[in-house]
């Protein structure tokens, strides 16, 4: 079954048994995720013959389903071994997003909330070559993060990114590549995209975890990394004022991992020796999850 069109990346689906090429069309408009919403997704990458922290993406996406009402179908071991599966299913030439998912087919009471016995699976793997590292702009967004009691922000959930798409086409159409997007109380929160860090007088800063975004994957990983590289990491509540003055800053993320931010409103920055590092750091420890 070949649904591929000329202006999508090399896509292979795993759905209701089997792998299907191409973007395989599986919902409907009477499907709950059609027009309600239901779906979580997480995202792991390949690159280099390397997977890193798979394992834990696809344990994030079944806690994002049993936080979002739904149902998990498939058990953590089973999500990676279909992601080895259709790993082969490519040439190796470009890297791989992994993106397993889960939605919602049916409605429960009065069809508002999910029905979880209705929760249906998807794995697709789509070519997606990583963003250089020469770095991006970016602008403080007049949107914010929503808190827990307004959405659902312990869940990687398709219906939080309407709200970071418009922070990025807001920042786009001011000249900038992507956008710093603040909680409700107004401190910084990540980019409209990627978890982000900053660097003042050698000290490695982060916002805290505090409910209103993920604290992601890899900006755990980073963390590790460079603690036990001997950098003092710091979660702490950050302004925007911490983020002008800063002497550098970058992001993490599963797109591209570690990217510097090389503009911040007005403000050119260098790409600084600890984004370098941890960039450095984090591809060193992927390739030594080789198996």
């Amino acid at each position: 079954m070949n649904l591929a069109s000329a202006a999508e990346s090399r896509t292979w689906s795993f759905i209701d048994g089997d792998w299907y090429e191409g973007n395989v069309p599986v919902v409907g408009p009477r499907s709950h995720v059609m027009w309600l919403g239901s779906s979580v997704f997480d995202g792991a990458r390949w690159f280099e013959a390397v997977a890193p922290d798979l394992d834990r993406h696809c344990a994030r996406v079944n806690a994002s389903a049993v936080a979002l009402g739904l149902k998990p179908t498939h058990c953590v071991e089973e999500i990676v071994e279909l992601t080895l599966d259709g790993l082969r299913k490519f040439d190796g030439r470009t890297a791989v997003y992994i993106r397993p998912m889960y939605w919602a087919e049916y409605g429960g009471y009065m069809g508002v909330p999910a029905d979880p016995q209705s929760t249906r699976f998807c794995l697709c793997l789509y070519e997606s070559p990583m963003l250089p590292v020469s770095g991006f702009s970016v602008t403080v967004s007049p949107f914010r993060r929503p808190t827990i009691e307004t959405m659902p922000t312990n869940a990687k959930a398709g219906c939080l990114y309407p709200n970071n798409a418009r922070a990025i086409m807001e920042a786009r159409a001011r000249g900038f590549d992507n956008a710093l997007v603040l909680d409700m109380l107004g401190n910084v929160a990540e980019t409209a995209a990627s978890n982000v860090f900053m660097v003042k007088d050698g000290v490695v800063m982060t916002p805290v975890a505090n409910g209103t975004f993920l604290s992601g994957i890899t900006r755990s990983r980073t963390i590790s990394l460079l603690s036990e590289a001997g950098y003092k990491i710091e979660e702490k509540t950050l302004t925007v004022k911490d983020f002008m003055d800063a002497d550098e800053i970058f992001s993490t993320g599963n797109h591209s991992k570690v990217v510097p931010i090389v503009k911040i409103e007005d403000r050119e920055l260098q790409a600084g020796p600890v984004a370098k590092r941890a960039r450095e750091l984090y591809w060193q420890w992927a390739h030594s999850t080789a198996t």
